[in-house]
């Protein structure tokens, strides 16, 4: 698709900003990846993306009990219910989209008779380690340590939280998420340690006050900004812009405290006016973003591409500009610019058009950019 020469998008983000809230047009594959294989099947009976009504079907409302997740849902399956002998969680987002799920074991799941799982696990790092105390595991030991390990594939986050010993694991919590929810769906997160520490019907463990962590911004503006990722870049199915932009306006509405957080919901609410055609509305957003946290590369990037669908040729050279100045190594403002200068300043754009191609040398995902790029080199060069 990039053969006509198109402006182009950035939407990549500081690394401020959580993995929660992702990068690029559609979900990029993460570099290293850590491998995920496992013989312990927990998501048996749904599967991530999965519609309501779909899970509904497969479990009769005896089985499971329900209630608000913010503007979503949380469906619950008791241990004694559950295929996996654990207490099941799957949470749902206001479009009725399986978004999460969570595994609670507070007797702990002795991992032995998982070989596949336990030599994944070897082969990680923990993301978190933490002192825990869950007075029902099965051991009766005192649990002294604890560890997040974290992997998965390009559009979905698993995370494990263990005990025990690396010889001789003990599986506490699984959570299983699309990747704009990984911040709302960590094992450490308080509400989830307190599943563990006070499970229903059971004993409390010795409770940390200070353990599991708590968002300082809303959570329905996290929710809501999540919901907005995952409708923007496809994370489940086609890309849904009109989810989007709703999902954006009610993480800004609930009131991020964060300027980092704030701006970028306006920049992204900006993407999707700018995809559905409303570029004066796509231009106020991403202004807005620029008045909350100015000089950002790919806000100017992305807001030079509006001005071009506007026909401010002029305002949009100048933020092309702006960007590769903050960013020398910007590829994709270094490639806007070029087309941008190519009407009137043939010379300049040449030289933004081989700039491009050396900081793009060796990314397959550019080739097609980079033959496009290539053929327009040979026509400036003939000039």
């Amino acid at each position: 698709m990039w053969m006509s020469g198109p402006r182009i998008h950035s939407t990549s983000l500081c690394l401020a900003i959580s993995v929660m809230i992702g990068c690029g047009s559609t979900p990029a594959a993460r570099p290293n990846l850590p491998p995920s294989e496992t013989d312990l099947v927990l998501l048996k009976s749904a599967a991530l993306c999965e519609h309501k009504p779909e899970f509904v079907k497969k479990h009769p409302p005896t089985t499971y009990t329900s209630r608000a997740w913010g503007s979503g849902q949380e469906l619950m399956i008791p241990a004694a219910q559950s295929p996996s002998q654990g207490d099941e969680s799957y949470f749902f987002d206001e479009d009725g989209t399986l978004v999460g799920a969570l595994f609670t074991f507070p007797r702990g799941l002795d991992l032995a008779p998982y070989s596949v799982l336990r030599h994944t696990l070897s082969l990680l790092k923990p993301s978190l380690e933490f002192y825990l105390n869950v007075s029902q595991l099965e051991t009766k030991a005192n649990m002294d340590t604890s560890a997040i390990f974290e992997t998965g594939d390009e559009k979905s986050t698993t995370q494990y939280l263990l005990t025990g010993t690396r010889e001789y694991p003990t599986l506490l919590q699984a959570s299983f998420t699309i990747d704009p929810y990984v911040r709302l769906f960590s094992p450490y997160r308080r509400e989830f340690l307190d599943r563990l520490r006070n499970p229903s019907g059971g004993k409390a463990g010795q409770k940390i006050e200070s353990q599991g962590s708590e968002d300082k911004e809303p959570f329905p503006s996290l929710q809501q900004f999540a919901r907005g990722q995952t409708a923007q870049l496809a994370y489940c199915g086609d890309k849904n812009y009109d989810v989007a932009g709703d999902a954006y306006q009610k993480s800004i509405a609930s009131g991020f405290t964060n300027k980092v957080w704030l701006a970028e919901a306006h920049h992204k609410l900006g993407l999707a006016w700018e995809a559905k055609g409303q570029f004066d509305k796509a231009k106020a957003e991403m202004l807005q973003s620029l008045a909350i946290r100015p000089n950002i590369p790919e806000v100017l990037n992305n807001l030079g591409t509006v001005h071009v669908k506007l026909g401010e040729k002029a305002a949009a050279l100048g933020l092309f500009e702006k960007a590769v100045v903050l960013r020398p190594n910007y590829a994709v403002a270094r490639y806007n610019l070029a087309e941008a200068y190519e009407p009137t300043n043939p010379k300049r754009a040449l030289a933004e058009y081989e700039t491009f191609l050396v900081l793009v040398e060796g990314i397959p995902e550019e080739e097609a950019r980079v033959n496009y790029v290539r053929e327009r080199i040979k026509a400036l060069t003939r000039k």
